[in-house]
C-alpha cells in the first residue's frame, strides 16, 4: 500500500493483481511526505506501528483508515487493481510452486489442494480481493476507482489523469508464467473457484469467460 499525502492518493495493493509494477511507476511521484508498506524487493513499513508490524504491503483500506482519520481518508482518492479470480487462482497456485514442476506437470491436481483438500485460509494472496477493498460490511467497496489487469495500462492511465499525474509504460514485474488460464480448469475447478470468491465475481462484474 502507498499513501501518498503530497498528491492525496491511496494505492491498496491487492496481490496478484499487477502491484510491483504499478508501485514502480508511482515511486517516481511521491515526496519525502508520503509513505509506502512493502517487503519483496523493497522493505519499507508505515510510520504507524500496528501496521508496521504486519509483514508484508497488501493492507485492507479498512485497516488503514483508522490511523489516516476518516476526513483525510474520505479526501484521498482510493484505488486499487482488480483481476478475473479464476486466472489470479491460477497465477497463485503457479507462484506458490515456482520453485518446483508441480504446477506445470499437475495443475489441477495442485488447484484441486488449495482449492478443497487443504485452502490456506491465512494466506494474504488465498484472500478474496474485495476484503482488502470493502467496508466491515464486506460488500461496499471503499474505493474511488478500480483498474482491471485486463487493461492494465488503460487502467493507469485512466487513474494518473485523475489525480492530475503524469503516465508512463508500465513494466512487468514479479510475472507468473502459465497458459490461458481456461486451459486449467474443469467443471469442478470452475464451480470451486466460483463459491469461494463469489464475492469478488459479483462485485467486479467477472465470469469464468471474461468480464461480464
Amino acid at each position: 500500500m502507498i499513501v501518498s499525502h503530497r498528491h492525496r492518493f491511496i494505492f491498496a495493493a491487492v496481490p496478484k493483481t499487477g502491484t510491483h509494477a504499478v508501485r514502480q511507476a508511482l515511486r517516481e511521484q511521491l515526496g519525502e511526505e508520503d509513505v509506502e508498506q512493502v517487503g519483496l524487493f523493497v522493505n519499507r513499513r508505515f510510520p504507524w506501528a500496528e501496521l508496521a508490524a504486519i509483514q508484508h504491503g497488501h493492507l485492507a483500506l479498512a485497516q488503514v483508515r483508522p490511523f489516516l482519520g476518516d476526513e483525510a481518508f474520505a479526501r484521498y482518492f482510493k484505488f486499487a487493481f482488480v483481476r478475473n479470480p479464476f486466472d489470479r487462482f491460477v497465477s497463485y497456485c503457479a507462484f506458490l510452486l515456482r520453485g518446483s514442476d508441480d504446477f506445470q506437470r499437475h495443475p489441477r491436481e495442485v488447484m484441486r489442494h488449495f482449492l478443497f483438500r487443504a485452502p490456506p485460509e491465512g494466506h494474504i494472496l488465498f484472500r478474496p480481493q474485495a476484503a482488502l477493498l470493502t467496508a466491515e460490511d464486506g460488500r461496499s467497496l471503499l474505493t474511488d476507482m478500480v483498474g482491471r489487469v485486463e487493461d492494465m495500462q488503460g487502467s493507469y492511465d485512466a487513474i494518473c489523469a485523475r489525480l492530475g499525474l503524469p503516465s508512463r509504460p508500465l513494466d512487468r514485474v514479479n510475472a507468473t508464467q502459465h497458459r490461458d488460464y481456461r486451459d486449467y480448469y474443469d467443471r469442478m475447478l470452475i464451480d470451486g473457484v466460483t463459491a469461494r470468491y463469489a464475492v469478488d465475481l459479483d462485485l467486479f462484474g467477472y465470469g469464468f469467460e471474461a468480464a461480464a
